[in-house]
């Protein structure tokens, strides 16, 4: 009877014991994301910051000691957190090739006076070709703009001419004209890629833009060093054409002070231009160039992967950009702690959270790449390489999450908690799925202000300012999480102390909660809506 009654209690206990376990595992399981999340936490940000926006660093301009120096540490602690390689050259790295442009001279002639550059004009080295340019004619073509909305050329015949552009587009009242919103264009001063390639299909011989300061700033010609930067040829075509910015006394010295001092009242004032503005004047002009190109060494963006399960050919990046302005010389050391030494230090603690899960046998289904790009700084430049040089295929990528300063508080934010917020960019594009999906994790998990100001009619254009930009503009679902901008931006003050950690976890928390969601999702994201 004893022996009986023992046997019972055996299996009564036996039957607990798996049932606690059993319910251990099952609230583990339900639990998974946020064991992992916790092990994102202040310090351990601080101390990854502490050494990316060191003095060590030196800035970590692309294509310097510093960048690669950064590049280092990055791979390194890749490989001790336990990530595979994923470059497509070395190890952690992907190259590409850096190439420099030295101004040999330029000089502009107008009749017989001739300009200096750095004093009355200014020609950036990386967009003019080595060439003398010859015109009889100079044509002021208003703001530029060839559109369905505004054509400034309707009336022009520019071939042959150097054309003189103002800088902007033009506005009534708070509207501009080629947008139809407080949006600014394509054609805002912004970006004079659109200008420069709608004279050279009119068949200018080169542009003058009209300097937006008055005169050039010898302080940015000093800057510009007579060197620029770049990798690739970029600007080796044919199918380019020069340009310069041209001080006020130019504009004058071309059209008389009376026309230039209306022609610049208007485009301060963004108003149009009407066809009496447009002015055709017959002056000898000549605009040479000159300049010598180097191959240099290279640049790097750096990749590790956690590699996935059923659906490990499908795949997340988590990325951000490692280069920031370098140092100028002098003590002017720009160390970049938000941007992006903030975003390199989430990538590293969400990447880590990662592996650590996957090493207690709960990894992701889909692979993630955690990649940490140069050149961003000068032109998003290792994430177009990537996007143009892919190491997975884009059309299996599910979705980039690009982190780029989320460390600092915008001082011009309009809601009450500033301690709970962050902006997120890019969630109504591409994929319809993407803000439910943000709204449902964020209930679940972080409870953050999730502000989507700048997805609107966005003056400041950021969604094409970072490097999720490239993988937009080739479908790939996007979202870009970022504090906006501060007075240290872009300044040597930008360091680790003016840092909120504890806002900064949270941010990156949420990314981590984002990112395992899509990871582990039954199906793929989406592209149902059309790329703009």
């Amino acid at each position: 009877m004893l022996y009986h009654f023992g046997s019972i209690l055996n299996s009564f206990i036996l039957i607990s014991v798996l049932t606690l376990m059993l319910m251990i595992s099952k609230g583990i399981a339900q639990d998974l994301p946020q064991h992992y999340a916790l092990t994102i936490t202040a310090n351990d940000l601080k101390d990854r910051l502490s050494v990316i926006a060191s003095v060590e660093m030196d800035g970590r301009e692309t294509g310097t000691a510093g960048q690669r120096r950064a590049a280092d540490y990055i791979a390194n602690s890749f490989k001790s957190i336990g990530l595979l390689s994923a470059g497509s050259t070395i190890g952690y790295f992907q190259e590409y090739p850096l190439f420099t442009d030295t101004m040999v001279s330029s000089s502009i002639g107008i009749g017989r006076k001739k300009y200096y550059y750095g004093n009355d004009f200014h020609a950036a080295v990386r967009t003019n070709q080595s060439k003398t340019i010859l015109a009889q004619r100079v044509i002021f073509a208003g703001y530029g703009i060839s559109d369905s909305a505004y054509d400034d050329y309707k009336n022009l015949a520019v071939t042959g001419s150097i054309v003189v552009i103002a800088y902007g587009e033009p506005k009534i009242g708070a509207n501009y004209l080629v947008s139809g919103d407080e949006t600014a264009s394509g054609w805002s001063f912004r970006t004079m890629s659109e200008k420069k390639e709608a004279a050279l299909k009119k068949g200018a011989a080169g542009i003058f833009f009209i300097d937006p300061l008055g005169s050039p700033d010898p302080d940015a010609a000093n800057t510009e060093k007579k060197s620029s930067l770049y990798f690739r040829h970029e600007y080796t075509s044919a199918s380019t054409i020069n340009s310069a910015f041209i001080s006020r006394q130019m504009v004058a010295d071309l059209f008389g002070k009376q026309a230039a001092d209306t022609l610049l009242s208007r485009m301060k004032r963004g108003a149009p231009f009407s066809q009496h503005d447009y002015r055709s004047v017959s002056k000898k002009i000549l605009f040479d160039f000159q300049k010598n190109t180097f191959t240099m060494t290279a640049a790097s963006n750096v990749l590790g992967m956690v590699e996935g399960s059923d659906k490990k050919d499908e795949y997340i990046f988590v990325t951000a950009h490692y280069d920031h302005l370098g140092d100028k010389g002098n003590g002017k050391i720009y160390y970049g702690a938000d941007d992006d030494g903030s975003g390199v230090s989430a990538v590293l603690e969400i990447a880590q959270a990662f592996e650590k899960a996957k090493e207690d046998g709960y990894g992701p289904r889909r692979s993630i790449v955690f990649m940490t790009v140069s050149g961003e700084e000068k032109g998003l430049w290792g994430s177009e390489f990537y996007t143009s040089h892919p190491v997975f295929p884009l059309q299996q990528t599910d979705i980039d999450l690009n982190i780029d300063m989320v460390g600092r508080i915008d001082p011009k934010r309009e809601a009450a908690d500033s301690l709970n917020y962050v902006y997120v960019i890019g969630d109504d594009k591409i994929s319809s799925q993407l803000r439910p999906l943000l709204d449902s994790v964020n209930n679940s998990h972080s409870n953050i202000n999730i502000d989507r100001k700048f997805n609107g009619n966005d003056p400041e254009r950021f969604y094409y300012r970072s490097d999720h930009y490239n993988f937009a503009k080739n479908g790939v679902p996007v979202m870009f999480f970022f504090n906006g901008t501060h007075a240290d931006y872009h300044q040597t003050t930008d360091t680790v102390n003016k840092i909120n950690f504890d806002l900064m976890e949270k941010r990156t928390r949420l990314i981590f909660y984002t990112a395992w969601e899509i990871a582990n999702r039954q199906s793929s994201i989406v592209r149902d809506i059309t790329l703009k």
